[in-house]
């Protein structure tokens, strides 16, 4: 007595390859480019522009938050006055990568 059947391969079907599968591959991916990656890559574009046409006087906020006015501009490093303690500058070196976003002149001021 066999409690198990016997298990035959069924013959593939002759129809033809499908054609949409493709193609709503293309669309997810056109949609996630124009979604993620372009913006993405704009902003990047912008933000590169506006680090290398930093100028002293700007005042910017850097990526770890501090808020200083640029005060000495080199290749790699900007010196951020970020405070003054009597008549004397606070300033720190940070590279320009850093720099996240450029503020309005007087920022600091009104702080």
């Amino acid at each position: 007595m066999f409690f198990i059947t016997d298990a035959y391969a069924q013959g593939a079907a002759g129809g033809e390859p499908s054609w949409s599968l493709p193609l709503v591959m293309m669309v997810a991916l056109g949609l996630m480019y124009f979604m993620m990656i372009r913006p993405q890559a704009k902003r990047a574009k912008e933000l590169k522009a506006m680090v290398d046409a930093l100028s002293k006087g700007d005042e910017v906020v850097t990526s770890g938050g501090l808020i200083g006015k640029v005060t000495d501009i080199s290749e790699q490093y900007i010196t951020l006055q970020v405070s003054s303690v009597g008549d004397k500058a606070v300033s720190l070196s940070v590279q320009r990568s850093a720099v996240q976003t450029l503020l309005p002149k007087g920022t600091m001021r009104s702080l």
